[in-house]
């Protein structure tokens, strides 16, 4: 069989087959003189020698009736099932074959030939390259003879604004790092970045000071890193200069590079030490300086992302204009969004939610229309692996659970059933996949819930600690959780499954506690680092009475004499005098959140406490 190049059929339905074909397929010739030759397929010969282009018409059960003897009627078709995920039209014969089949996964062009075709790409890539010749990045030369180039690429992103408007177009050359040897190209890349914990207690604190969180953004951040390795690349698509055998010599870093988060952080942590800050030990993305008088400036980075608060207005202006005379800077004013997050700052407080985030997850996994429930697992329930169970797909639900993990940021009621669903993406069943879809359930009904820190409330932080004893049913390990407040709202939370098995519930509250109190002490030492009146001695409530006198009196019996001695490291604590463990009742344990499914009174009481709250309650 014979086909033109302008052949057109739709891939669903399906080539007839061999013996119907051969008897009702006709090939259509078409001469240079416009003289029409007809031959019945049947005689199983191709005459294509006076043929300058052919159209094969294949029976459409759509438009045509064809009828073999007397009683074949209508083909019937079928689309697959993997089709459902594309828009395909009914194509006419003789359409050009480029407007056949065309997938575009986003507006974003992929290429550059796609993108020089717009006036609002070319001007960005027009910004990049002038922002990194401006930087002084590069330099033209000849490749040196043994010296490797490594190619580069134009990556484009449309960015939105926490409302989903366009807020610009931008453009990124990005070097292929993924060509980079070891040890030749690039050798430490590790680089620090703010933990959530530290952002939500720089801003309790802030909000429990009446200060404001002002928010700061470098242009083209890796560019200012500077290299130690010798690297090459190549010229960019659109803007080659010379001969094509020419290439740049990078003396500072480029997007892309394995090495250039850890030549962007040395760069401005220098920055940061010559202008009188002082890094905290404990978190090194934390600077803060001091002055005369009080004054105090408090700076949070994440890569290129800058949030900083304090309690003078001159201190800042002088900041903000030391960072401008350094590296090209964006002003963003007051902090609205950050890293995914919204954060609404009022004279009565500093409110941060994700609803954005959230309406967007739940169009992804098409939930946007579901039914909402009031809590995220159903009371008492307790999953396990089913092995009997048909597996579905791991990957999509990877995906949903990942997804989930980032609203951790700002919702520490989903703590706890998140961190249980991601105990199967191994092989995730049909209970599996329901649990994480009441989870978006109930994502639906509180979209607009968040951590609302009220100004002119105490700073004193307090935990709470809890542990579920043999909670899994497959291995019978506990879970151990805990809440950390600063005043009265939550800054530091964890659901975690403990990794050995314990003997009593004792056992299972004490380890709990004893992780409790690694991360009391180093919030102490982070608010500490913020703040001089920072309390020496912190408290921990926990609801096992037998766990605080184990932790008080160095008793080994037969229920304690197995306790790994890591754990121990809590009694120490306690004897300095760093660590009090106080007993509250089950009633009030602000942790039970973390470690089980509480009944729905129980667990809106507690999500109250923790200071979630709708957006419309402050406005």
């Amino acid at each position: 069989m014979v086909c033109a190049a302008g052949l057109s059929w739709q891939a669903w339905l399906g080539w007839p087959e061999d013996e119907r074909a051969r008897g009702l397929l006709k090939a259509q010739v078409i001469s240079a003189g416009n003289e029409t030759i007809s031959e019945d397929l049947n005689e199983d010969q191709a005459s294509n020698s006076h043929s300058e282009e052919m159209d094969l018409t294949v029976p459409d059960s759509e438009d045509e009736e064809y009828h073999i003897g007397n009683h074949l009627g209508k083909r019937v078709s079928k689309r697959p099932n993997y089709l459902n995920d594309y828009e395909i039209g009914d194509v006419e014969v003789g359409e050009s074959s480029a407007s056949q089949a065309f997938f575009s996964p986003s507006d974003d062009p992929i290429s550059y030939n796609e993108a020089a075709k717009h006036d609002v790409w070319k001007q960005a890539m027009d910004t990049e390259i002038a922002a990194i010749e401006s930087n002084d990045t590069w330099e033209l030369t000849s490749l040196p003879p043994g010296a490797k180039k490594i190619g580069v690429k134009w990556i484009y992103k449309t960015k939105y604004n926490e409302q989903g408007k366009i807020d610009k177009y931008k453009a990124r050359l990005v070097a292929k790092g993924y060509s980079q040897q070891y040890g030749i190209d690039y050798n430490e890349v590790y680089a620090p970045v703010a933990r959530w914990d530290t952002i939500r207690t720089m801003l309790a604190i802030a909000a429990a000071r009446s200060w404001y969180v002002y928010q700061l953004d470098v242009k083209s951040a890796f560019l200012h890193g500077e290299l130690e390795e010798e690297v090459y690349v190549e010229q960019p698509l659109g803007y080659q200069k010379e001969g094509k055998d020419m290439v740049y010599r990078l003396k500072k870093s480029l997007y892309g590079l394995k090495q250039a988060p850890r030549a962007w952080y040395s760069k401005i942590e220098a920055y940061f030490c010559s202008e009188g800050f002082m890094k905290c030990s404990h978190e090194h993305t934390l600077f803060v300086k001091k002055e005369a008088g009080n004054k105090v400036i408090i700076v949070s980075l994440y890569v290129d992302d800058l949030i900083f608060t304090g309690n003078d207005q001159e201190l800042f202006e002088r900041f903000k204009t030391s960072m401008e005379n350094n590296f090209a800077m964006t002003d963003l004013g007051k902090m609205r969004f950050f890293l995914g997050v919204e954060v609404k700052q009022t004279k009565e407080g500093i409110f941060m939610f994700q609803q954005k985030y959230a309406s967007e997850i739940l169009k992804r996994f098409k939930m946007e229309n579901c039914n909402s429930v009031c809590n995220p697992i159903v009371p008492g329930n307790k999953l396990k692996k089913d092995e009997n169970g048909i597996a579905c797909d791991a990957t999509n639900y990877k995906q949903m659970v990942g997804c989930l993990m980032y609203l951790l940021a700002t919702r520490p009621d989903l703590a706890f059933s998140v961190c249980l669903v991601a105990r199967f993406m191994e092989r995730p069943t049909d209970i599996h996949v329901a649990a994480v879809k009441r989870i978006l359930r109930y994502l639906k009904g509180t979209i607009s819930y968040g951590l609302w820190y009220k100004k002119q409330e105490k700073d004193e932080l307090i935990g709470w600690s809890d542990s579920d004893y043999a909670g899994d049913l497959d291995d019978r390990k506990s879970t151990s959780g805990y809440v950390f407040m600063i005043g009265s709202k939550a800054v530091s939370w964890s659901s975690k499954k403990q990794p050995i098995v314990t003997l009593s519930t004792t056992e299972a509250e004490f380890i709990a506690a004893a992780n409790c109190a690694c991360q009391a002490i180093w919030l102490s030492r982070l608010i500490a680092h913020i703040s001089s009146d920072m309390n020496e001695c912190i408290t921990i409530f926990c609801d096992n009475s037998s766990s605080i006198k184990l932790s008080r009196n160095p008793v080994m019996h037969g229920r304690s004499k197995h306790i790994d001695v890591r754990f121990h490291f809590l009694r120490d604590l306690t004897k300095d005098g760093k660590i009090q463990l106080q007993h509250c009742s089950s009633f009030e344990q602000i942790g039970d959140i973390m470690t089980k499914a509480l009944s729905l009174d129980n667990f809106c009481r507690i999500r109250e406490l923790l200071g979630l709250c709708k957006l419309e309650d402050i406005n």
